[in-house]
Parts: C-alpha cells; structure tokens; sequence
C-alpha cells in the first residue's frame, strides 16, 4: 500500500498531470487539503474528473490527524492531494516525515506551485529572496514579520513574493489592497519608510490560469485595482535587470 502526496495544480481540476490521475484512480481514499489556497472549481468538478469521493482536509484534520491519514495508508492506497505543489507549504513536509519514520511507501507526484508561477511577471525566479506571508490584522495586531522580510530582501536587493491570508471556512480571502493596507499600518508603526506611495508593486490573481492578471505599478495606484477573485498575492521588486523593467512596463 501507498501514500501519494499528489499537487494538483493552481487553476482548476484539469490540471493534474496524468501520473496523478493514474495514482488517484487507484486509491481507495483520498483526502483534499482545503486551506492553503483555492482553485477555480468546484469540488464537485474533481470529484467528476478523477472518478472518486474528494474528502475535504481542513488544518486540523491536515496537522492533528497527519498520524490517522498516514496510518491508513498500511492497508490501502491513499492520496493526499494539495492545491499547486505537495510541498509548497511547509506544513505538508510532516506527512511525508511520518511515512518515512514509519515506513509507509510514499510516492510524491509534483506539479505547478505559485513559486514558479510567478515567473509570469518577468521577474527572474532566482532573483527572489525569502518569501512571506500576510495574516489578517485582526489576528495578528502587532504583525512586523512581513515588513520585516521586506526589508532585508531589499538590502539585498532581491524581490520579495507575499503570499496572503485566507480562511476559507469563513469565506474569506485577502485581496491586494488588504494586503498593502496592512504594509501601510506596519509602515505607520515602525516609521522606516520602506512602504510609501511611490514604492514599486505588483498585485498578481489567479496565477496558473486563464484569467489570471498581473498589474504593476505604485503602491497608490495597485491598491485602488480591482483584481477580481482570489487567491491573490503581492510582489516587492528588488533591484531591477533592465530585461526585468521590460516586462513590468507590460503589466502597468
């Protein structure tokens, strides 16, 4: 038996690779993770291309029942899949732990993550430093982190790829303009002028998709956008090769 960490792309149910839908059919479980990001489809939608009964996977199911999930896959065939790439988020490096310590075979299938989807914008990957996340405010009143990793990515003059908040339980996503709004209230806190109206941004939706949209330009121009759908993120450009300044003037 077999524990499959399977990515499932970033858009919609069509996006699995082959060797995944292969594995998949010959599951006897399979479980979705349901809160590191969404897709452009339904469940229903899956359920109908891979031919199996999707049970959804929330963060503690994910975390608190990693041991369960794993256990199950010493007398059947399981998936775990994840939206983009098995190990995109950190969190899903634990499932992989436990089936190594406890000796379940496990078989990681790959495929597209927001890492590389990025590359859309012209942006050189290798170019990006570390990468951070924006929690919702509420959660986090006297959040620096985000800023923080900024701010060093610029000394070095490497971009910086925000990935942002969303509960999906709750139905919420944060968009663009929450997320720089946010950088704006660290801004007034620290008072380092990192974050002003002038500073270079580039809100990016639904990446790996169709109707995916990319916009560049100055911070008070991107937070007035709308950008549609979720999920979105935010890039901080670092220093720029002019091939790099090429491709931003296509997105202004």
């Amino acid at each position: 038996m077999v524990l499959f960490l399977i990515g499932i792309g970033l858009s919609t149910e069509k996006d699995i690779t082959l060797r995944g839908l292969e594995a998949i059919k010959s599951c006897d479980k399979v479980y979705l993770e349901s809160y590191t990001s969404i897709l452009q489809c339904s469940v229903t939608d899956i359920e109908k291309i891979y031919a199996k009964k999707i049970i959804l996977a929330n963060r503690d199911l994910s975390e608190q029942g990693a041991v369960q999930i794993v256990e199950e896959a010493k007398t059947k065939n399981v998936a775990f899949l994840v939206i983009g790439d098995p190990f995109s988020a950190t969190t899903h490096i634990e499932l992989f732990k436990l089936a190594i310590e406890r000796m379940i075979p496990i078989e990681i299938i790959n495929n597209a993550s927001i890492l590389t989807a990025i590359g859309i914008t012209g942006l050189q990957l290798y170019k990006f430093g570390k990468t951070t996340s924006i929690p919702f405010l509420e959660d986090h009143p006297l959040l620096e982190t985000p800023y923080n990793v900024i701010k060093e990515n610029q000394s070095l003059g490497l971009h910086t790829l925000c990935l942002l908040d969303l509960k999906p339980e709750q139905q919420q996503f944060m968009t663009v303009k929450q997320a720089l709004i946010i950088l704006q209230s660290i801004e007034s806190r620290k008072h380092e002028k990192l974050i002003s109206d002038d500073l270079l941004v580039i809100g990016c939706a639904r990446l790996g998709s169709r109707n995916f949209l990319v916009k560049a330009g100055k911070l008070c121009d991107i937070i007035t956008a709308d950008f549609g759908p979720a999920p979105h993120c935010v890039i901080i450009p670092g220093k720029l090769h002019f091939n790099e300044e090429e491709m931003i003037k296509i997105f202004r």
